[in-house]
């Protein structure tokens, strides 16, 4: 069992100020694996301090520095990549084989497009006789998920110290070894004292007190919309500036000449990502209703092909869901859907055969309509809903019937044609005819998906401020 009792405060792991540990439990064991702190305020008062402590200096250090400390980060990654691998797939329960290049290496990569993307900010821009500069913010609170621990992490931290802000970091409870990873790489590769910052505990106490600490100017949290609404209450005290990534509920649309068979299948692996577990992944898949039984038969047949199992056993391509919790509340929105008439077309809500323990859910699959519980809530878990349509317009209109607005896909004969639906769409990312996911195209979202955006000189941006001179 791995064992933390330390925080890193001021380039020094400390002994944490609050009393007791959080366990972390094996969600295909249902053991525990870990244990981590469990802090409270003054952990994060004290990492308040260290951070706008080291302000001055990291906000003023050259582009090259922050550029050199990022890259050194991503190496260290890299060189523990096979440790790291294996304690997020004891934490969530992603296939290893998976892992390592979503969860561990994408983390190093994105630390590097980082460092790439400071030549992209326009720091200086003369406008007549005056000089619109982009300064730092100040301390930056992150407040990071489980899903994708470690990635979100390089993702936050790493734009906020491109941009010269000094960081505290609240990493999951749920996943935590990454933050600590984490940590030890900024140590080993130089970054200042101050600059980074963890503490640890559970978001009640620890995340609070981020959100309304009056030296922490910026917070940047991916969660539910609930946490959303909490940090955006508890920042307006201080009218913190905060960016929020906060779930969806994307619509995979299938136009009528689209080549059907490739969208759904396509649809159904980015729904079904790290067991549903994606803020992205396209759980709505919008169908011509004339090609509806065809669409069914191929989507219920990559679904039945996953093999669940043993993370850590090369064959397995499907994980379970992260905690007991989370298995029920998606076993309890299946049951939603096949009590509201939704057809069932593959999966349901029984423990997938031979897996006696885990939290497995069985990937699923419903032909449902527009106002069933599955076709607008944020599921977290391996279900897609099949939406049909009659009508372009009809397709369109299904898709933005959401409170989401985060990602989507567009598929058409025509590349062109997908592009004009797209314009359409009430979303921060649309795909169109399966393109790649350009990660330093910023990534955000409209309506609940939240405010603000990630990735590339977009997610240095959001924690910059324009100051005008001259």
């Amino acid at each position: 069992m791995l064992e933390r009792q330390h925080v890193l405060i001021d380039g020094e792991w400390v002994p944490s100020m609050g009393e007791g540990s959080i366990e972390v439990e094996n969600p295909v064991t249902e053991e525990i694996y870990a244990t981590i702190p469990r802090g409270d305020v003054r952990d994060v008062d004290k990492a308040a301090g260290a951070a706008t402590a080291a302000f001055d200096q990291w906000s003023r250090s050259s582009l090259t520095q922050r550029s050199e400390v990022l890259r050194g980060i991503a190496e260290v990654i890299e060189s523990r990549a096979e440790e790291i691998t294996h304690a997020i797939v004891s934490e969530i329960g992603e296939p290893r084989s998976i892992a390592t290049g979503h969860q561990t290496l994408s983390a190093a990569a994105h630390l590097r497009r980082t460092a790439d993307a400071l030549k992209d900010v326009d720091w200086d821009v003369q406008v007549g006789t005056t000089v619109v500069h982009r300064a730092p913010a100040g301390v930056v609170g992150a407040i990071t998920p489980w899903n994708v621990p470690l990635l979100m992490i390089a993702m936050k931290v790493g734009a906020a110290v491109a941009a010269g802000c000094p960081v505290v970091l609240k990493g999951t409870e749920v996943a935590p070894m990454s933050s600590f990873f984490f940590g030890e790489a900024t140590v080993e590769a130089g970054l200042p004292k101050g600059v980074f910052n963890l503490v640890s505990g559970n978001g009640p106490e620890i995340g609070e007190a981020i959100a309304r600490h009056p030296r922490i100017d910026v917070v940047s949290l991916t969660g539910s919309v609930r946490a959303g609404r909490r940090v955006m209450e508890l920042g307006s005290a201080s009218v913190k500036r905060v960016s929020l990534e906060l779930g969806g509920k994307s619509a995979n649309v299938i136009l009528e000449d689209a080549d059907l068979e490739r969208a759904v299948v396509m649809g159904v692996e980015d729904a079904l990502r790290n067991s549903g577990q994606v803020c992205g992944g396209l759980t709505r898949m919008i169908v011509p209703r004339s090609r509806l039984a065809e669409a069914e038969e191929i989507a219920a047949a990559r679904a039945s092909a996953y093999v669940l199992g043993d993370p850590f056993d090369e064959k397995t391509t499907l994980g379970p869901v992260v905690t007991r919790s989370q298995r029920d509340r998606v076993r309890e929105l299946i049951q939603s859907g096949i009590d509201e008439g939704a057809r069932l077309i593959t999966g349901g809500t029984e423990q997938p055969e031979g897996l006696e323990k885990g939290y497995f859910v069985r990937p699923t699959v419903f032909t449902g309509a527009p106002g069933h519980r599955i076709a607008r809530e944020e599921i977290f878990g391996p279900v897609v809903t099949i939406l049909p349509f009659d009508t372009e317009e009809e397709a369109i209109a299904i898709a933005n019937d959401s409170a989401y607005g985060l990602a989507g896909a567009v598929w058409a004969a025509r590349t062109e044609h997908a592009r004009e639906v797209a314009l359409r769409l009430r979303t921060g990312r649309v795909r169109l005819n399966g393109s790649p996911v350009n990660s330093l195209a910023p990534h955000g979202g409209f309506k609940l998906s939240g405010v603000g955006r990630e990735n590339g000189r977009f997610g240095i941006e959001e924690f910059l401020e324009y100051q005008s001179i001259g």
